[in-house]
């Protein structure tokens, strides 16, 4: 059970394998045109045009980090302006307590620094990590994701998924195996709805 989604069948559902990026980039186009919404692609690399394919929106990061851009710029100033005019004021040849131009230094640094923490916090809560655990780790084809195996996963809160019917639409538009994804293991189902095997694997710890 992933500890930050929140939702305890994350990830649970059908697993199917394709032989390569472009079969894989077909299947995601057609089971998209057939109504599924709840699907991931998974790829050792990046799939030009696999995001338009799975219909997904602009990120929300640019947004997050241009905040905090902001609020880093903002707080330079501050915390200038309080300093050199309010909290410790010290007159050097009259110049003023405060002025904009040798404040940007400063403010250049923090719009950076809180540029680059608003990126890395929220890459990792708008991705839901960490993860330690996700049931495709019971997968043991899927421990070649990383290597050179191109999956799609449809999940089982999907409004049209059904175990047997989505299994066989998945043979249908190239898939080489599909196999169930649970918290209690993976099993495989064949062409036809038939089950080949039932397996409980150690979860697969990628280092």
């Amino acid at each position: 059970m992933s500890l930050l989604s929140g939702r305890p069948d994350a990830n649970v559902g059908l697993l199917a394998q394709f032989s390569n990026p472009g079969t894989l980039y077909d299947a995601v186009k057609e089971i998209r045109k057939r109504g599924y919404t709840r699907i991931e692609a998974y790829s050792p690399f990046p799939i030009h045009g696999m995001d338009k394919a799975m219909g997904l929106s602009y990120s929300k990061l640019g947004y997050l980090v241009f905040i905090g851009a902001i609020t880093g710029c903002s707080l330079a100033f501050l915390m200038q302006w309080w300093m050199n005019a309010v909290d410790y004021p010290i007159n050097i040849s009259n110049k003023p307590l405060f002025a904009f131009e040798p404040s940007v230094p400063v403010a250049f640094e923090l719009t950076v620094l809180f540029s680059a923490l608003t990126a890395v916090g929220g890459m990792l809560a708008l991705n839901g990590l960490p993860r330690p655990y996700n049931p495709l780790f019971f997968s043991k084809r899927f421990a070649r994701v990383t290597d050179d195996a191109f999956f799609l996963q449809v999940e089982a809160v999907d409004g049209k998924y059904d175990e047997m019917a989505t299994a066989e639409l998945l043979y249908e538009i190239g898939a080489m195996s599909v196999e169930v994804v649970g918290h209690e293991g993976t099993r495989d189902i064949a062409r036809g709805g038939q089950a080949e095997s039932i397996e409980v694997p150690e979860p697969v710890v990628n280092a």
